[in-house]
């Protein structure tokens, strides 16, 4: 009676504030604390910059020897390397693209570029359960494509915009009306042109279409043009980011989409412009369940966009385990359960937990991003060595896609 006595007691307390006039506090107070937190770690006038890189990382990256890289900076063949403070030549990503291309004169694999025989890849990164690692893989993708001398495009899809935040740009600062990629899929007059919407970033051969709230416009227009009665019959939904990104494809060879958390119209459209998929899955059995609904609920929609003339014949499909650890027997018998079901459509190499992703992530920075010396190197090294054999694979997959040779 006591414990009834004071929940009615409870509820007829009236609150300060309504529920909705709260949660808007707090969004605004954490907002601002956020901008204040970002301009302490990137001063207003600062833009987030690529650290340098030392010889032997590109020449690695170039795929040539260390004492090559050398002898043609030493001989001033190509762009001019300057030295560090312990007289080391130093290359910044613009000066490493600058020796590739020098190279590739010679000898063209040297440049990854596609040719005008080799189709755009589009990598739709998708699973509507939240902490699958999506973001983290979509971003660190982009990236090892960037680096390895692809023309990327990342396109932040997720309303939430971590991978924008991750590229410096805080979604309700930095980005505008009609500024992410709903601008250019937008049903009325105010639908803009890609291009006008792209941002370059400061990894050199990357450029980012940003995100953040905006994106939901999509999902609430989308079922009223849908139920309109002077809707235009071939003006599908599910083919607009396709249109959208074909106007700017001869920019890029490869585009990453870090789709949302959730099977909405977005995702769908994402889905039907993409050439491959990469689907995230974190090897617990909720996350199993969860995956199950999604292949369930996505197949069934799918299926609806096909006999409504979609295009989903994929390049690729294939699922990447995230966030697993070694040393978890529990994770490693759904590894291996995940793998005797979908054989080798479950990438063989992992994104393995690391402290070093949380660690880069403090700052708003990727692995790729970080200095070696501002974490365990060793935790470093493995961190670098497991994100580059997912992502090498992947790169496989797509010049497969276009006929080559694996590098």
């Amino acid at each position: 009676m006591v414990m009834n006595h004071a929940n009615i007691e409870f509820r007829n307390q009236a609150p300060e504030l309504a529920i909705d006039q709260a949660i808007e506090a707090d969004a605004r107070a954490l907002s601002i604390q956020l901008q204040t937190l970002r301009e302490k770690i990137f001063p207003p006038e600062a833009q987030k910059s690529l650290r340098n890189f030392s010889s032997s990382e590109a020449a690695r990256l170039i795929g040539v020897t260390d004492n090559y890289i050398r002898q043609l900076a030493t001989a001033g063949e190509g762009p001019t390397i300057e030295k560090n403070s312990r007289g080391y030549f130093v290359y910044t990503l613009e000066q490493i693209h600058a020796v590739r291309q020098l190279l590739a004169k010679a000898k063209p694999r040297y440049s990854p570029c596609r040719t005008a025989n080799e189709h755009l890849q589009i990598i739709a990164v998708t699973n509507f359960k939240g902490g699958s690692g999506k973001t983290t893989t979509s971003t660190h993708l982009a990236q090892y494509l960037a680096l390895r001398g692809y023309r990327v495009l990342a396109v932040d899809l997720d309303p939430q915009a971590s991978m924008s935040a991750l590229f410096g740009y805080q979604p309700e600062f930095d980005v505008g009306d009609n500024q992410t990629l709903y601008g250019a899929i937008r049903y009325d007059e105010k639908q803009v042109p890609l291009q006008t919407i792209i941002r370059p970033t400061y990894f050199s051969g990357l450029d980012l279409v940003p995100g953040n709230l905006e994106l939901h416009e999509f999902e609430h227009a989308t079922p009223k043009v849908l139920a309109s009665p002077n809707r235009d019959p071939s003006d599908l939904f599910f083919s607009r980011v396709a249109r959208s990104l074909a106007t700017v494809e001869h920019l890029y060879d490869v585009v990453v989409i870090d789709c949302p958390p959730q099977l909405g119209f977005l995702t769908l459209s994402a889905l039907c412009a993409a050439t491959s998929v990469l689907i995230t899955i974190h090897p617990q059995m909720l996350d199993l369940a969860s995956m199950n609904q999604f292949l369930t609920m996505t197949s069934d929609l799918l299926s609806v966009v096909r006999e409504s003339g979609g295009n989903l014949q994929y390049d690729w499909l294939r699922y990447l385990v995230t966030r697993y650890e070694p040393n978890d027997g529990p994770q490693a018998q759904i590894v291996a359960f995940l793998r005797s079901l979908f054989q080798d459509r479950v990438l063989t190499s992992m994104m393995v937990k690391s402290t070093a992703l949380s660690d880069a992530g403090l700052s708003k920075q990727t692995v790729y991003e970080a200095r070696r010396e501002t974490m365990d190197r060793r935790t470093y090294d493995r961190a670098v060595e497991a994100l580059d054999a997912v992502n090498g694979e992947i790169e496989t997959l797509i010049r497969t896609a276009w006929g080559r040779a694996a590098s």
